[in-house]
């Protein structure tokens, strides 16, 4: 992978390509979420991902300490974990944790939970490059606990 990164020959610094996805992940995969915006991100994802493999400059070798080495292949990192973090929030479609869906909430506005459909613990599979990743659930058992709603009222 250090070859491929070094081998690209782009124009664009790894950090350019960080922030363009940092935008991405704070404008449709933040605290607040909807549908659409996460889908907006799975489509602007693969496009920056493509043209980081295609146009990252990656100055110095792999003799030595690269820093700019380095952050290449973390940012190369953060661009399949975006995606996979983004899919695994548009498949749960409610308000869960730290992070409020937009179309799951009380009329009160409260975040609201869909213990019903979503009570597991969610591991998705590497399938390949550009195969869509497989999601494998674990359903959770409360024995000493139940599980209830948070209200900030």
């Amino acid at each position: 992978r250090m070859g491929q990164l070094l081998s690209v020959g782009g124009k664009r610094a790894p950090e350019a390509f960080q922030r363009d996805l940092g935008k991405v992940m704070w404008e449709h995969v933040g605290m607040a979420r909807n549908a659409t915006g996460l889908k907006k991100a799975l489509q602007e994802i693969p496009v920056i991902r493509e043209e980081f493999w295609e146009n990252v400059s990656v100055v110095g070798g792999a003799e030595d300490f690269n820093q700019c080495l380095e952050r290449a292949g973390r940012v190369a990192d953060l661009l399949e974990f975006a995606e996979i973090m983004t899919l695994d929030a548009l498949e749960r479609n409610e308000s869960c944790g730290g992070h409020f869906r937009e179309e799951s909430h009380t009329e009160d506005g409260e975040a609201k939970r869909d213990d019903a459909n979503y009570c597991y613990a969610a591991a998705w599979e590497f399938t390949g490059d550009l195969a869509k990743p497989a999601l494998h659930k674990e359903p959770l058992t409360f024995e000493n606990i139940h599980l209830a709603e948070r209200s900030y009222k």
